[in-house]
């Protein structure tokens, strides 16, 4: 886990949230075409949504995480990917806004009131998420890998640069590590018993085990894995959260396999489903 500097966030983590929504805002607020109603129409890639729903959903669940930081009960779904799902699309039925440009204030004001919120809190203390309880630290990096996977999204469809790097990917691995528990899916794990080494290239690593369908991570990687996968940090992202297919990054060198059993590298991204 990121090393921690006096804050009840590690270090980067509030600089790199306020970043990212503020760079989310600069893609709503610049996209193409010209007229924000036409910006507000554009379909998001892989998604049933408008670049005004998208935007919307951000708005609500930044509001969500303040609210969550604040130490406010929010129940949402139970956890599962098909009840967050549907938890979304009652949210954004009751929620009238699609246009980018107050959408774009309502993403930053919101995570700046996270990052007020959640410096009050306790380090140690679990918080109540859609994932499950979670200290501050992993609830931040929660926020921030749910602002990246629909930032990247909604660059996509104005077609302007994504805020993808690797120091930002870095530091969703505290949620992505407790996460994936939570996200497994059952038909994909179902009598695998398996050791994963999972390593961004130029930064850190973690452990997968999945022992007849139950799954355990670990922040180090195991002594003797199965497969061990090294991965360009933004493609490892993408990948663990549905946005592009295994075999095309596979096939440009992002990620690579190796070890006793290097054809599980291509199956690991499809042993969970992404919330």
């Amino acid at each position: 886990m990121a090393r921690r500097t006096g804050g009840v966030l590690p270090e980067g983590l509030a600089e790199a949230i306020r970043g990212t929504a503020d760079d989310i805002a600069a893609v709503l607020r610049t996209g193409a075409p010209a007229r924000a109603g036409d910006v507000g129409r554009l379909p998001v890639p892989r998604s049933t949504w408008t670049v005004g729903e998208a935007a919307a959903h951000l708005a609500q669940a930044n509001a969500l995480m303040a609210d969550l930081a604040a130490g406010h009960e929010r129940p949402y779904g139970d956890g599962t990917p098909g009840s967050l799902a549907e938890a979304n699309e009652r949210a954004l039925a009751g929620f009238g806004e699609r246009s980018p440009g107050p959408l774009a204030e309502m993403i930053t004001a919101r995570a700046a009131a996270f990052l007020t919120d959640v410096e009050e809190r306790d380090p140690a203390e679990r918080l109540s998420t859609p994932l499950g309880p979670m200290v501050p630290a992993v609830l931040g990096s929660y926020l921030l890998t749910h602002m990246l996977g629909h930032g990247y999204d909604l660059a996509l469809a104005v077609k302007r640069p994504h805020m993808l790097d690797a120091r930002r990917v870095g530091l969703t691995l505290p949620f992505m590590i407790e996460a994936m528990p939570r996200v497994a899916d059952p038909a994909a794990v179902a009598g695998l018993t398996a050791s994963f080494a999972v390593r961004l290239r130029g930064g850190p690593g973690f452990g997968v085990t999945v022992t007849d369908g139950a799954v355990r991570t670990g922040h180090e990687p195991p002594a003797r894995p199965d497969c061990t996968i090294l991965t360009e940090p933004v493609a490892f992202l993408l990948l663990g959260l549905g946005r592009v297919d295994p075999w095309p990054v596979i096939a440009r060198g992002k990620a690579l396999g190796w070890g006793r059993k290097p054809w599980l590298a291509p199956r690991f991204p499809r042993l969970f489903r992404a919330p």
